[in-house]
């Protein structure tokens, strides 16, 4: 087997490499051959410290730590490299992550290329570092720039670094200048005294994370840890480790975890292995609303050529305008430099002429939910792009069979399903048809991740996964209001539980119509013996659709746009209940939340079952990439797996009993 850890010394320099692909971690054989290589080079002036491939080591392994730790800890490699009597250098390059920053910082010289990039991400995965990391930290980094990266995962640049002293040099070759120092004195970072940061400074520390973390405990952690560094550290640092170790086992950092690694496994599905994704250049984009403006600014990120298509010339110099200005919003954001925008701006055109579609390698349809419509809109497309040319379509409901049936050759056509904004929502639903081909599956998901976006594939259903399950969360939330609960009562529930939206005010945010008019499609198909609320219906007949205008749920009384609960809401919700002789009960918030949760599983295990997801993992990945669910939580597969089962069993016959013929209960929630 090849050593993780290789070491070499020419001319009384010992150069320590790292060679464990593809990032380097610090996994059990190279921290073995890290303390071997302490010893090694103890007879040397300087000590070189590199890793071999695109990056310096870029964090630990995480699939080590459901398992008891192994000799040797990191700790100790870590404090055994900055006890050494022979001092070490780190060449930084790529990413310096985690492990691997905590290592460096023990270094006694730091150089590091230009595009290198610091960060100490535990708290993504609900942990404080363990080696150290949070007290050397503030000691190197001063409190700003440790509370950024171990409190809110930041990353910070090689400048940025140099800015307050914690490297020595950025250089191209930092090989080269290595012999500079040579007998050079230095400090170890741990023996450095510092004080902690006053009352009112300490407060808005505090404050800030607090509200950032939406729930998430690790970022309160991390602070907590952090303040210990004005300790002397051969006291603080073994309670950095001793909460770092107690933290592996909590729920909140197992379920960050899970998601952590369902991220990486829905990206590559085992239906586009064998296919060979095709080169874009050029994209074409037809709607020019606000979902295809987002998707032409995230496509014009991504390096894309593109242009958006609209019905005449007016709403094409619209679209355009709204373009420039979502792009100027990133710039004033600092998302791009100002030859950044230049670019992109010069990359981008829109038109009413289906003809400026002819030399595209995609065109991605973009607007509103009508088959006819979006039919009509390949009919013209394929008049003039290329046979090979490949076409997608961005529907949230609607059957891409449908859609293409005049497409002759459909193994170019899929399924690209944005989520607004889609220049900043994550989530891409890749829709395959039965005949959509490997090679373009497997451009749809480079697409995906040239555009930074993360995509999931999905068989054909009505709402695919993501859409899919909503209806049923907001079925189940519906029935709750006619059986006893209110919005704010519901909404309140939701958000306690980590969601960022309540299922009422997401659905006022976006609009009630849209709901409506899905609702309306569905008619002609759905079963009558399934219970119907049509509570959401006679808001919408009374004008109250959501925020925009002015009353939905709630009223919106002011430009906050904060949701006020309405009585004349509450006197439509009494009034059906009457109607319908439903002796309304009281729920608690933890009743709300269970049969809510159940839902969403319950339909995340039918889909799965029918094969329109891969596994549980992109069921996950959909609602929390998409749709608001907490990450610290997992996802509602993962939630289904953490409580007892008897409690979701007993949820679902609750739902189904109050809404007979309303609810199909997959085979793993059935009493066997």
């Amino acid at each position: 087997m090849k050593n993780t850890v290789d070491v070499s010394i020419k001319n009384n320099i010992g150069w320590v490499t790292i060679n464990n692909p593809p990032v380097n971690t610090t996994s059990t054989s190279v921290r073995e051959g890290l303390l071997k290589a302490v010893d090694t080079v103890k007879n040397c002036a300087l000590a070189v410290l590199q890793c071999e491939g695109r990056t310096f080591v870029a964090g630990g392994d995480m699939s080590e730590f459901d398992a008891a730790p192994e000799e040797p800890h990191l700790p100790d490699v870590v404090n055994a490299i900055e006890a050494s009597t022979v001092p070490f250098l780190a060449i930084l390059h790529g990413k310096v992550l985690g492990g691997g920053f905590e290592i460096a910082m023990a270094c006694a010289f730091r150089l590091a290329k230009p595009s290198t990039r610091f960060g100490l991400p535990e708290v993504n995965v609900g942990l404080i570092p363990g080696a150290g990391g949070t007290q050397r930290a503030p000691r190197l980094l001063g409190w700003d720039m440790s509370i950024d990266m171990a409190c809110s995962g930041l990353l910070k640049t090689a400048d940025d670094l140099l800015s307050v002293g914690a490297i020595d040099a950025i250089s191209e070759e930092p090989e080269t200048i290595v012999s500079d120092y040579l007998g050079k004195s230095s400090r170890r970072i741990s023996e450095i005294n510092i004080e902690q940061p006053d009352t009112d400074t300490l407060e808005k520390y505090r404050s800030k994370i607090t509200i950032a973390a939406k729930g998430k405990k690790a970022p309160s952690y991390n602070l907590n840890s952090l303040l210990w560094a004005v300790e002397p550290f051969s006291d603080a640092q073994p309670k950095e480790r001793a909460l770092h170790l107690e933290l592996r086992q909590s729920n909140e950092s197992r379920a960050l975890r899970h998601i952590f690694f369902a991220e990486r496994a829905v990206t590559k599905p085992a239906i586009i292995e064998e296919g060979k994704p095709v080169s874009l250049e050029a994209i074409a984009i037809v709607g020019g609303g606000l979902m295809g403006c987002g998707i032409a600014v995230a496509c014009l990120n991504g390096g894309y050529n593109v242009c958006i298509i609209e019905r005449n010339n007016e709403a094409a110099e619209n679209a355009k305008l709204n373009v420039i200005k979502l792009l100027k919003g990133g710039l004033e954001r600092g998302k791009m430099s100002e030859t950044q925008f230049e670019s992109r701006c010069a990359s981008f055109a829109s038109s009413s002429d289906y003809q400026t579609a002819e030399n595209a390698d995609l065109a991605i349809e973009a607007v509103f939910e009508d088959v006819n419509a979006k039919r009509e809109i390949f009919d013209q497309l394929i008049k003039v792009m290329r046979p090979d040319a490949i076409l997608a379509t961005n529907t949230s409901y609607l059957d891409p069979n449908q859609i293409f049936s005049n497409v002759k050759n459909l193994n170019r056509c899929v399924g690209i399903h944005f989520f607004s904004p889609a220049h900043i929502m994550k989530l891409v639903e890749v829709v395959r048809m039965e005949q959509t081909s490997a090679d373009t599956l497997a451009t749809a998901f480079s697409l995906a991740a040239k555009l930074r976006k993360t995509p999931v594939i999905s068989g054909i259903c009505d709402g695919f996964i993501g859409n899919r399950i909503l209806a049923a969360y907001r079925r189940a939330a519906e029935y709750l209001l006619a059986d006893g609960a209110l919005p704010q009562q519901v909404d309140t529930a939701m958000k306690s539980y980590g969601m960022a939206m309540g299922p009422f005010e997401a659905q006022d945010m976006s609009g009630l119509q849209i709901a409506e008019a899905n609702r309306r499609r569905q008619d002609a198909s759905r079963d009558p013996s399934e219970r119907y609320v049509p509570i959401s219906d006679r808001l919408c007949a009374d004008g109250r659709t959501g925020q925009r205008a002015g009353q939905g749920w709630y009223s919106y009384e002011n430009e906050s746009r904060k949701p006020v609960p309405d009585d004349e809401v509450e006197r439509i919700i009494f009034e059906y209940a009457a109607e319908q002789r439903i002796i309304r009960q009281n729920f608690s918030d933890k009743q709300i939340q269970l049969f809510l949760l159940a839902a969403m599983a319950n339909e995340g295990a039918l889909i799965v079952d029918e094969g329109i997801a891969e596994n549980e993992a992109a069921i996950d990945v959909v609602k929390i990439a998409g749709y608001g669910f907490p990450r610290q939580h997992g996802g509602p597969m993962y939630w289904a797996r953490t409580v007892d089962l008897e409690e979701i069993r007993s949820a679902l016959k609750a739902l189904a009993k109050a809404s007979p013929h309303s609810w199909k209960i997959a085979d793993r929630f059935q009493n066997n």
